[in-house]
């Protein structure tokens, strides 16, 4: 399985097994519906959503079978994850650019190992000779993403990497 990171259970909403999921995943449409198969917890759980719905900011949910508060206490906490070949999206996920190679003309720059998302845009975390760097993740630094590959070229100006 390739495993996507989707959120983290925060709670329980009421009695009936309902869950709060906290999220920032972007295509959230394709993932939330009954019948997906979500996996919970270290061990990866396999879930199937019963119903879904927005309150806030939380996506609640409910699984099939679980339609008790008791029975859905042991995931408060856990983590959520979809597998990557389970969702079809046009073009590729952020998610999809960690373990990529970064490369400046030719020169590599390090491989991507997280993706931050610090509300103005998302930042690549890319990682090299036990240095890390903080790369935008927009127009004006990333000049290619080349998915086939498993390559990304960006634009390098002066102070955008660690160089010391």
């Amino acid at each position: 399985m390739n495993e996507i990171y989707l959120g983290e259970i925060v709670n329980t909403h009421g009695i009936k097994g309902e869950l709060r999921i906290i999220s920032n995943f972007k295509y959230k449409k394709e993932v939330f519906k009954k019948g997906f198969h979500l996996y919970v917890g270290k061990s990866r759980e396999d879930l199937i959503i019963n119903s879904y719905r927005v309150h806030k900011n939380y996506d609640m949910v409910t699984f099939e079978g679980l339609n008790d508060i008791n029975e859905v206490l042991i995931y408060k906490g856990e983590p959520v994850y979809i597998n990557r070949e389970d969702i079809n999206v046009d073009g590729y996920l952020l998610e999809d650019l960690i373990g990529m190679e970064v490369y400046s003309k030719n020169k590599k720059i390090g491989k991507v190992i997280e993706i931050i998302n610090n509300r103005a845009h998302e930042l690549l975390v890319v990682f090299d000779n036990n240095k890390k760097h903080l790369i935008p993740f927009v127009d004006e630094f990333v000049e290619c993403v080349d998915i086939d590959n498993k390559k990304i070229n960006i634009i390098l100006i002066e102070g955008l990497i660690n160089e010391d």
